[in-house]
């Protein structure tokens, strides 16, 4: 069996800190001190609504026995995980995990755009000393868009480090901030500026498929991860994917990186990677998307 490296692990739930989650699906940009009850369904709530049956459970109180990240290594094994970028954890659990399992997790920070040069010198000393992997950056929390001068300079510090940046690219169901805070287009700027940078696409642009494959062409070193999206969808007509599928299986096929979501679908890495590979596909492209395009961006 190839060996795969999953470009979006969850944090298990009993690892993970719940008031970090109620902040970050809070309301955009900086909290009012008396802010008055939202309305119900209102903002994260209404992904509760478009994924009916798909209750978020990060933010309830009671404990989750869920194994820890013990179990999650177990299962990475046993599917032949060799290695999966952890999303979720604390910026300060960086140094602690690798501990724990060194090689098996990248993890990439995330930075407050606000914080100026304090945030690049915290950034810098992550990566330095805590050994973090890359930047991890989502419009969708703090309503800054990619292209926003205020990331510049951790921009530059990464390609100063020369590590990778992680960036949010896909519409949004939270219906009290803009739907298209992750469009593709802003990653534009930012490639251009940077061209050395190397930049993932998270959530790989959709529904703006056609301008995610554009960006993918015009520029060398911005690559796409298919994280939170079922690879059931992909091949189905009509699912916005086509485009993806076409030039993913060809002129992109060294571009398109394998999220396996696992903790948003409920299910085995197992299953997921078995729907990978019913993808009309040819074979050397899947063991691609499953391995060898991460393995580049990752230099592993």
């Amino acid at each position: 069996m190839t060996d795969i490296i999953d470009m979006e692990i969850g944090l298990p739930l009993s690892e993970a800190n719940p008031e970090i989650e109620r902040i970050s699906h809070g309301r955009p940009g900086t909290p009012f001190a008396q802010s008055l009850p939202r309305p119900d369904g209102y903002g994260f709530a209404n992904y509760d609504r478009v994924f009916r049956g798909k209750p978020r459970e990060a933010t309830q109180a009671a404990p989750v026995d869920d194994g820890g990240l013990d179990r999650l290594v177990a299962d990475m094994d046993r599917a032949g995980i060799r290695c999966g970028l952890l999303v979720g954890a604390e910026n300060g659990a960086t140094g602690a995990i690798h501990a724990r399992y060194p090689g098996r997790f990248r993890i990439f920070v995330t930075m407050d755009p606000t914080d100026g040069m304090r945030g690049v010198r915290e950034f810098e000393r992550l990566v330095k000393e805590e050994g973090a992997n890359g930047l991890r950056l989502s419009a969708l929390y703090n309503g800054i868009v990619a292209n926003d001068r205020r990331y510049y300079p951790l921009y530059a510090k990464a390609a100063e480090l020369d590590v990778p940046v992680r960036i949010y690219a896909s519409m949004n169901y939270a219906n009290d901030r803009p739907y298209d805070l992750g469009h593709p287009r802003h990653l534009d700027d930012v490639a251009v500026d940077f061209p050395e940078l190397r930049i993932v696409a998270g959530l790989a642009g959709w529904p703006w498929v056609n301008d995610m494959i554009g960006l993918l062409r015009r520029h060398p070193n911005l690559w796409v991860d298919t994280a939170a999206h079922h690879p059931r969808y992909f091949a189905q007509a009509g699912s916005g994917w086509e485009q993806f599928m076409q030039f993913g299986n060809s002129l992109m096929q060294d571009k398109v990186m394998v999220g396996l979501s696992r903790y948003l679908f409920g299910t085995s890495f197992e299953s997921l990677i078995d729907a990978y590979r019913a993808l009309p596909l040819k074979e050397a492209v899947i063991e691609k998307w499953l391995y060898g395009n991460a393995a580049r961006f990752h230099r592993i």
